[in-house]
């Protein structure tokens, strides 16, 4: 008996598929599915699959269900009361499909070291990131989907532009470009790229640019659990305006995904429209991504850029940023003239600030100027200002701890250091950056030491933290061998710098090795002739060799650019006691110092202590013994607070104040405690030789003494540099 009776038109489809068991069929399907993905998602989280295993298992049990549905149909029909054999061959393929993904993608999951652990796109950050209480985000590479492997700068540009837009709401952490920059192509789980950045959510996406069309795909995910919490596919013309509206927009959905309140304030500066001239925006995204190589050649080419996106629309307030940036990190980095840079840097950054008053990067730009030309305090308001308006830019984090080193306080710095560190954690520089606040603490040498090595790791071939590992093994922990080969490792990596050659230059100098130092200065000057650094070496070399003439003409060509120069100063004083021209001398530093010519008494800070101590002498000799104390006392309160060694160390500057007040026995005391400390300099032969400030103990047996130690001490570290050079080869590979 057949069911085609039943089956007849008066019959409802319900009840023909009940009769037919195609409902049962399918409600046991879905239970037993449903348990399937449930053991699926043990197995992913014990072996660490990638999720996206769980996502093909939960597609291929979508797919099964049709196929169920058909056998339970046409068995239903033939009243078949045994599975068949093709039925069964379907079943073994689908199970046989599910195991080869399943063996394709744990063959294809990372490998794991020896500890189990996958293997990492990066290596542990210098500040090791903790997951805020607060609603936190990194913003992964897109996908190039075009055609054209051109356009990737298109994307990267797009992908740059949403996460700065996220930035700018204040109560979300997001992770800054450079740190997820290392999981472009990565195959890491995102729970594991989640872990290493610290944040609870990741953002994905792919761009695709087709001839007057973009299209752009996006997708929140919770790192903690892989779901998506929100998705969304833009396809638009192609249009600077409607590219801008995109990357707003999706700013403001994931807000609204991961319950974040934008601010009025914070709503007008996400929907604002920097450009409407696509070439313009095109240009300043290729002078972004060269100006992020920080070598001279790239900053070279990323001014050009922003020159071009300037011409093209004077009214891009973030070129005219970018311009001013890649100006002012040129004098550090390419030996640029100081002064005539900084001041076309500030014009740029002027206008930005013309065209947008409320621009986080601006107000960070224009402090970077004002810290080139020593104005620490107004370094320091600029940037604070910058953090009002976005507490999430790491630079300003960054900078603003650079402004406040060596002031000593020491906790506000870290902090700082430690917030863009947090907010860039896989970035060479800023972890360098916290390194170096490390640093500044005598207790904290050894975790500085670690951080620089961790620093390292991330990118073995950035000069930055090479650099920075050489100076704190140099004076604060009197490790001349491993600096000098540190040095040269720097210079190796980027010899287009110059500040890394003047510190070569110092240690070489400090550790005796005089004649390397000597031919160092000479091919300093002759290839940055107009270099600030440059002309301070050259200055220095002159002195110690007794070449006075030298030492005016470079020094004065310091000044030129840097008005505050204390070291420069110090040379010329020097030259001006010697030939009678004490007005003169203090001529420059009333110029250069006027808070130390108040009225109601000299005002010394941190960024003053030097100068005021030299500035003493020449009261001194000027018969202002009054004058002279109260700018001793005024150093003396602020060096309380700074370690005794290191480069912003308060060691010799002690020996200084003691001997100006010709309290000679605190003064031979102060100098032997500094040595036992491991004061060596920088330019510890400057001290010994010719510093008038330690004139009257230089005949004295224990200053004599003292000295003979420490030519002792680099003589054993010369010979220790030379057991090095022949032991170990340098590597550009490793720190040591």
């Amino acid at each position: 008996m057949t069911d085609g009776p039943q089956d007849g038109v008066g019959s409802s489809i319900w009840d023909r598929l009940r009769r037919r068991k195609v409902v049962q069929w399918t409600l046991a399907y879905a239970a037993g599915a449903w348990g399937l993905l449930q053991g699926l998602q043990f197995f992913v989280d014990a072996f660490e699959w990638p999720n996206r295993v769980l996502k093909l298992g939960t597609v291929a049990a979508l797919v099964g269900l049709p196929l169920v549905v058909a056998i339970a149909w046409f068995r239903g029909e033939r009243g078949a009361q045994r599975v068949t054999r093709k039925e069964l061959a379907v079943v073994s393929l689908l199970f046989l499909i599910g195991g080869g993904v399943f063996w394709h993608y744990q063959r294809s999951t990372p490998a794991t070291d020896p500890s189990g652990t996958a293997a990492p796109a990066t290596e542990t950050t210098a500040a090791t990131p903790v997951t805020d209480a607060g609603p936190s985000i990194a913003v992964l590479p897109f996908d190039n989907r075009s055609a054209k492997a051109d356009d990737a700068f298109f994307v990267d540009g797009i992908h740059d532009d949403i996460l700065t837009q996220l930035s700018k709401v204040s109560t979300l952490k997001v992770i800054s470009r450079t740190s997820v920059e290392q999981f472009r192509d990565t195959r890491l789980p995102i729970k594991d790229i989640a872990a290493q950045l610290g944040v609870k959510s990741i953002l994905e996406g792919g761009v695709q640019r087709g001839g007057d069309r973009v299209r752009v795909n996006v997708q929140l995910i919770d790192a903690s659990t892989d779901a998506h919490l929100w998705a969304e596919t833009y396809d638009r013309e192609l249009t600077a305006a409607n590219i801008f509206a995109i990357q707003s927009e999706v700013a403001a959905a994931i807000a609204g995904a991961l319950r974040v309140t934008l601010t009025a304030g914070e709503r007008a500066r996400v929907d604002a429209l920097p450009t409407q001239n696509l070439e313009a925006w095109e240009a300043y995204q290729l002078g972004k991504q060269r100006m992020a190589r920080r070598t001279s050649e790239d900053l070279a080419a990323a001014e050009q850029y922003f020159r071009k996106a300037t011409l093209i629309d004077p009214s891009f307030a973030l070129a005219h940023v970018g311009l001013a940036d890649t100006l002012w990190l040129q004098t550090e980095y390419s030996g640029k003239a100081v002064e005539p840079t900084l001041a076309a840097a500030d014009a740029a950054v002027s206008r930005a600030l013309q065209i947008d008053p409320d621009l986080a990067e601006a107000w960070t730009s224009k402090a970077g100027v004002a810290l080139g030309r020593t104005q620490y305090a107004e370094a320091e308001r600029l940037l604070r200002r910058a953090l009002d308006l976005n507490p999430n830019y790491a630079p300003a984090h960054q900078w603003l701890s650079l402004t406040i080193r060596g002031t000593g306080r020491f906790d506000e710095e870290i902090a700082h250091a430690e917030r863009a560190a947090k907010l860039d954690p896989l970035s060479v520089r800023t972890q360098t950056n916290f390194c170096d606040s490390l640093s500044e603490v005598p207790q904290r040498y050894d975790d500085a030491a670690a951080c620089y090595e961790r620093a390292i790791q991330l990118d073995p071939s950035s000069p930055l933290a090479h650099g920075s590992l050489a100076s704190l093994n140099a004076y604060p922990r009197n490790r001349f061998a491993e600096a000098v080969l540190q040095r040269e490792r720097t210079i190796a990596l980027d010899s287009g710098n110059p500040s890394a050659q003047v510190e070569l230059f110092a240690i070489s100098q400090d550790l005796g090795d005089v004649t390397r130092a000597t031919q160092m200065a000479a091919a300093l000057i002759d290839r940055w002739p107009e270099d600030y650094y440059a002309n301070i070496v050259a200055a220095v070399d002159a002195g110690l060799s007794g070449n006075e003439a030298e030492l005016e003409r470079h020094a004065i060509r310091a000044l030129r650019d840097v008005p505050r120069a204390d070291y420069a100063l110090r040379l010329l004083r020097n030259a001006d006691i010697r030939r009678g021209r004490l007005e003169q001398a203090r001529a420059r530093y009333a110029a250069a110092f006027p808070e130390l010519f108040e009225a109601t008494g000299p005002r010394v800070d941190s960024h003053a202590r030097f100068a005021a101590i030299d500035l003493a002498l020449l009261l001194k000799l000027s018969g202002d013994a009054s004058g002279a104390n109260a700018l001793l006392d005024g150093s003396e309160t602020v060096l309380r607070g700074l370690p005794r060694v290191g480069f912003a160390g308060n060691a010799i500057a002690n020996v200084q104040i003691h001997a100006l007040r010709g309290d000679r026995d605190k003064a031979l005391v102060a100098l032997r405690d500094a040595e036992a400390a491991g004061w060596r300099g920088p330019t510890w032969r400057y001290y010994r030789d010719i510093d008038p400030n330690l004139a009257s103990i230089r005949d004295e047996p224990e200053f004599k003494a003292v000295f003979a130690d420490i030519e002792r001490d680099m003589a054993r570290q010369r010979a220790e540099l030379a057991k090095l050079r022949k032991d170990a080869p340098l590597d550009l590979g490793s720190s040591r």
